[in-house]
């Protein structure tokens, strides 16, 4: 029989909606350069929206038809995700006394040059680095002072390192960013570039959705994380 390695169950959620996504929607429908923002990325905060949404997702779990309540949380620090979290505490998804445990590997991806551009506006502000997306594609391309994916991929690789180490067999919850549930998909789903890039143009992963894994020991050859849903988000209340 083989060890448990893993948690039982990794329940990966995006933040809700958040002030940044409404901002980024207007910039592009009117075809502008910049996405109209005063703060940082890190300190953008969820929209009303946003927090219907992070409070539904915890009341659906404490209705009890979720097989069981998160036991571990662990949040990026950005604003939108700890909102997120804390949220959804609030609304009894969790133990009310359940610590957020905060890392920074969890963070948004990095944009560098390119942060608070549309995609206009990249082609009009930085043409090289348009060039350059261009010829490499998504995945490989690293703007100044920013990330690649393969740069979050490898920081997501060691947390995943942790979360076996720390909680093997354990019921845990990651609030995070979309490029980040994408990431992990890949990680955990043994991936490779084309199959990843595929789910992203198939579509966004919407706010406050989550993506959920079970441990099933008979997966490989000594267990394994098996997708059990993708984007699957809870139902609004009024």
């Amino acid at each position: 029989m083989p060890s448990i390695h893993w948690p039982g169950q990794l329940i990966i959620v995006r933040h809700g909606q958040s002030a940044g996504n409404i901002a980024r929607d207007v910039a592009t429908l009117a075809d502008v350069d910049r996405i109209a923002l005063s703060e940082r990325d890190a300190d953008v905060p969820l929209s009303d929206l946003g927090r219907r949404q992070a409070s539904a997702l915890g009341h659906w779990f404490a209705s009890g038809k979720e097989d069981g309540r998160p036991e571990i949380l662990l949040s990026s620090p950005y604003r939108r995700a700890c909102q997120t979290a804390e949220l959804f505490r609030a609304a009894g998804g969790c133990q009310p006394d359940e610590p957020i445990c905060f890392d920074e590997r969890l963070r948004e991806k990095e944009f560098g040059i390119l942060d608070g551009l549309t995609v206009t506006g990249i082609s009009h502000v930085e043409p090289k680095q348009a060039e350059f997306r261009r010829i490499l594609g998504k995945f490989y391309h690293r703007p100044p002072g920013g990330e690649s994916w393969c740069d979050v991929i490898l920081r997501l690789r060691s947390v995943m390192d942790t979360i076996a180490l720390h909680y093997a067999g354990r019921r845990v919850m990651i609030f995070t960013h979309q490029v980040v549930v994408l990431c992990l998909r890949y990680i955990i789903e043994g991936m490779n570039e084309a199959d990843i890039l595929a789910i992203d143009r198939a579509g966004d992963v919407a706010n406050c959705a989550i993506s959920d894994y079970l441990f099933d020991p008979a997966a490989g050859r000594d267990g394994a994380l098996v997708l059990a849903r993708y984007n699957v988000t809870a139902p609004m209340e009024e």
